[in-house]
C-alpha cells in the first residue's frame, strides 16, 4: 500500500486518540508516551513476526499486544488496541504515532526541527537559529543538531514537511542538475 493510503487510513485512528486525550487531565501526553510504546513494540521484528502468523486470531493478536505492554497501555489503551486489532490495523501503529504527535504538536504549538551541519553547532548559534524559527514559525521550536560533513559547509533544515537545504553540497547538486 502506498504511504499516502496509509496515512489516509490510520488518520481517524490518531484523531480518536488525540480526541480522547484532550478529554483527560495530561492526556495527550500520556497518549503520547503510549502510542509510541506501542509503535515500538509493534516494529519489534519478533512481534511483527508473531502478529503476522495466520493462525493467530485478531483476538489474540489483541490479548498479546496487551500483555506485551503490561501496565504501560491504560483502559483506553487497551481498548484502542482492541478495535486495531478487529479492524486489521494493528500494524498502522508506527503511522497513527506519527500522525497523533503532529496533532499534538499543532495543538501545543510546538514544531521539531533538525538541523544537519558540516560541523558542530555551537549552543550560541542553536539559539539564535531556534530563535530566529520560533519567530518566523510562531511556534516553540524543539532543536536536535547533527553533524554530516559530507555537507562540506552550511546546513540543512527539516521540519514536519520542510526542508530548507542551504548546504554547499546541496547547491552542487542543484548546479549539477542545471548543468545536465
Amino acid at each position: 500500500m502506498a504511504e499516502s493510503e496509509l496515512t489516509t487510513i490510520a488518520r481517524p485512528y490518531a484523531r480518536a486518540a488525540f480526541s480522547q486525550g484532550l478529554d483527560e487531565a495530561s492526556g495527550l501526553a500520556n497518549w503520547s508516551r503510549m502510542l509510541g510504546m506501542l509503535s515500538a513494540a509493534i516494529q519489534d521484528d519478533a512481534v511483527r513476526s508473531t502478529l503476522e502468523n495466520p493462525l493467530l486470531t485478531r483476538a489474540q493478536q489483541s490479548e498479546l499486544v496487551i500483555e506485551i505492554m503490561g501496565d504501560e497501555l491504560s483502559e483506553q489503551g487497551r481498548n484502542f488496541v482492541t478495535v486495531l486489532t478487529e479492524n486489521g490495523r494493528i500494524s498502522l501503529m508506527a503511522t497513527i504515532s506519527e500522525i497523533f504527535e503532529l496533532l499534538k504538536a499543532n495543538h501545543e504549538k510546538t514544531m521539531d526541527v533538525e538541523v544537519t551541519s558540516a560541523y558542530e553547532v555551537s549552543d550560541e548559534d542553536g539559539n539564535k537559529l531556534s530563535e530566529a524559527l520560533k519567530s518566523r514559525l510562531q511556534r516553540d521550536v524543539n532543536l536536535t543538531a547533527s553533524v554530516d560533513s559530507a555537507l562540506i559547509g552550511g546546513i540543512v533544515v527539516r521540519t514536519e514537511d520542510t526542508v530548507i537545504d542551504n548546504s554547499v553540497r546541496g547547491k552542487l547538486d542543484r548546479l549539477a542538475q542545471v548543468l545536465n
